[in-house]
C-alpha cells in the first residue's frame, strides 16, 4: 500500500520552488567568468540599484552609468567579495562609492520635477498604485535631504535595510547611520507636515 508522504516529507519540495538564486553561489560563478550567473546577478539587482542610484543621483543618465559602473565592479572583481557579509552589502557598498564619484563629477541636480509621476522600477503599477502613490510624496521630499540622508533613508524604508548592514555599505560607524536618519527623520517631518508621517 502507498504511504502518503507527511507534511514534513513534502516541505523541502515547496521550499526549493520558491527559494531565490544563491547570490554567493552565483558570484563565485561570475568569479569563473560565468556569463549566464552575471545575467541573473544583473537582472535580480537592477531594479533595486535602480531605485537606489535615482534617489541618489537624480539624474536618469548618471544612475543607467553609475549602475553599469557597479556591475562591471562585480563582474570584473567578484573576488574581492571576502564573504564576510551579504552578497547585497557589498553590491550596494560598490554603488554607493560609485554615486558618490558620480556626483562629485556633476554638480547637485535641481529637485526632480518628475518623481511624482515616474513609475517604480519593479512590479505592476495597477497592483502597487497606492504604495507608488506614498513612495512618490516620499520621493519628492527626499530629494530636499542631502545625498548622504537620503541613501539612509532610502536603504531602510525602500529596502529594508538594518542599521549595521547601512553602515558596512556606507562605510560609516552604526552611530552616523541613526544620526543621519534622526536628522533625515525630523526634515522628513517637517517637509510632508503631517501626510505621510505615520508611514515613515
Amino acid at each position: 500500500m502507498l504511504r502518503r508522504p507527511s507534511p514534513v516529507e513534502d516541505q523541502p519540495r515547496l521550499i526549493a520552488h520558491s527559494v531565490a538564486p544563491d547570490e554567493a553561489w552565483l558570484l563565485a560563478r561570475i568569479a569563473d567568468q560565468d556569463l549566464r550567473a552575471f545575467e541573473d546577478l544583473y537582472r535580480i539587482y537592477h531594479p533595486r540599484l535602480t531605485r537606489f542610484l535615482m534617489n541618489m543621483l537624480r539624474r536618469p543618465h548618471l544612475v543607467e552609468e553609475a549602475l553599469n559602473d557597479t556591475m562591471m565592479v562585480v563582474w570584473k572583481r567578484p573576488a574581492s567579495f571576502n564573504g564576510t557579509s551579504k552578497v547585497s552589502t557589498w553590491i550596494f557598498a560598490i554603488a554607493y562609492r560609485t554615486a558618490l564619484k558620480a556626483r562629485s563629477r556633476h554638480d547637485e541636480p535641481l529637485e526632480d520635477q518628475q518623481a511624482e509621476v515616474r513609475a517604480s522600477p519593479d512590479g505592476d503599477p495597477e497592483q502597487h498604485l497606492g504604495l507608488r502613490q506614498v513612495q512618490a510624496v516620499l520621493l519628492e521630499a527626499m530629494g530636499r535631504l542631502s545625498p548622504e540622508h537620503r541613501a539612509v533613508v532610502d536603504l531602510t524604508y525602500f529596502h529594508e535595510i538594518g542599521y549595521r548592514e547601512i553602515a558596512e555599505i556606507l562605510n560609516c560607524p552604526v552611530g552616523t547611520v541613526k544620526t543621519r536618519m534622526h536628522h533625515a527623520r525630523h526634515r522628513l517631518k517637517e517637509m510632508l507636515a503631517g501626510q505621510l508621517w505615520d508611514w515613515i
